[in-house]
């Protein structure tokens, strides 16, 4: 019996070690795995790990090819408190030198009614602007300097970009110096209404962050050049990354203009409008319930010619169902000067029909 218990215990034994040995041969003394293992090849893992972050773009370079071309704006308002006494109010935006000769490229918003603009250069030279052109539609604007030999900034195809390119915004964020920020292309020819009767058209969307301050910078890709001119930002809670510029291609024919004529030519029908709505209707009796209300028409313009009267309401022009004053903005605009449109239109409760020659629209006053 004691030497059945014996011989269990040696088969046990004999077993236990054969395991042991089995285990110790499938791992060399240097704990790696055997060259016949399923160890998965890491080689190609690493490799394109680096080729990866060697396509990083370097933004230091492209910051510092665009940083001395952008400046700095500074604007004085006189404004009103609440007991009409006058105070002074300063703001802060960016822009871009488009000509060495001291023209800077900025958006309207920035220098709109300002009784002050001066400019300061990356060189901490100070110039006050010597003359201002703008194009409240587009949101754009020119300002000229008495400066020269300064370094412009080369304009690139922003329709060339797609949906993932990198950008940088450069700009007086926050009107504490130049500062850059980078990001991607998010989206491509937005539209985006940003007040009653003025839609910004072809907007490049990107989570670059764009902070006030910001406004009339480049938006620059990664050779350095201008596709976008900074614009707006979306700020509602719970939205990020939701920045806005002008498209370089929109922008360049409106910005040649400024430079060459001080504002820009557009068809022009002379009139003043608002949008059809509830208190339009109650105030002025409307037997329609859209359209775009004529509220004043200039003397001797093409509306004028065609007998149009405050208080009458377009609903077509040239064919096209006019709903809002924006609507009709925007269908004026996309005709040409000299061209004879169409317009449908209410008085009272009788609809007619006229015809007008669109003329070259006005030198701002």
């Amino acid at each position: 019996m004691k030497a059945l218990k014996i011989s269990h215990i040696l088969i046990a034994f004999v077993i236990i070690l054969t395991i042991l040995v089995s285990s110790c041969e499938a791992i060399d003394t240097d704990g790696s795995l055997p060259p016949d293992s399923a160890a998965p090849d890491t080689t190609d893992l690493i490799d394109s790990g680096g080729d990866e972050a060697s396509a990083l773009p370097s933004i230091a370079d492209v910051v510092t090819l665009v940083k001395l071309s952008v400046v700095a704006i500074n604007t004085e308002y006189v404004s009103y408190d609440v007991f009409n006494r006058p105070y002074e109010q300063r703001a802060a935006g960016s822009g871009w030198i488009i000509d060495e000769d001291g023209i800077i490229v900025t958006n309207n918003h920035v220098v709109e009614g300002a009784d002050s603009v001066t400019v300061t250069l990356a060189d901490g030279r100070t110039f006050p602007a010597v003359s201002i052109s703008t194009d409240s539609l587009s949101d754009l604007a020119i300002v000229k300097v008495e400066a020269s030999d300064l370094p412009a900034v080369k304009v690139g195809d922003s329709g060339a970009l797609r949906v993932g390119d990198w950008v940088i915004a450069i700009g007086n964020s926050l009107g504490l110096g130049i500062s850059a920020t980078k990001g991607i292309v998010s989206a491509q020819n937005v539209s985006l209404s940003v007040s009653a009767g003025q839609t910004l058209d072809d907007l490049i969307q990107t989570d670059a962050a764009i902070n006030p301050g910001n406004s009339g910078g480049p938006l620059v890709n990664l050779a350095g050049e201008v596709i976008g001119i900074t614009s707006l930002k979306v700020s509602q809670v719970g939205v990020e990354g939701m920045g806005y510029a002008i498209s370089s291609d929109s922008a360049m024919p409106i910005i040649e203009e400024l430079i060459q004529n001080g504002y820009v030519v557009r068809p022009w029908l002379g009139v003043g409008l608002y949008t059809v709505d509830e208190y339009a209707i109650m105030t002025y009796g409307l037997e329609v319930d859209e359209g775009a209300l004529i509220t004043l028409v200039a003397a001797g313009s093409p509306a004028d010619e065609a007998v149009l009267e405050p208080g009458d309401v377009i609903t077509s022009f040239d064919g096209e169902a006019i709903t809002s004053a924006e609507g009709l903005i925007q269908a004026i605009h996309s005709k040409e000067i000299g061209q004879t449109v169409e317009i449908v239109f209410w008085r009272g409760d009788t609809q007619h029909t006229t015809y007008a020659t669109l003329i070259e629209s006005p030198p701002p006053s």
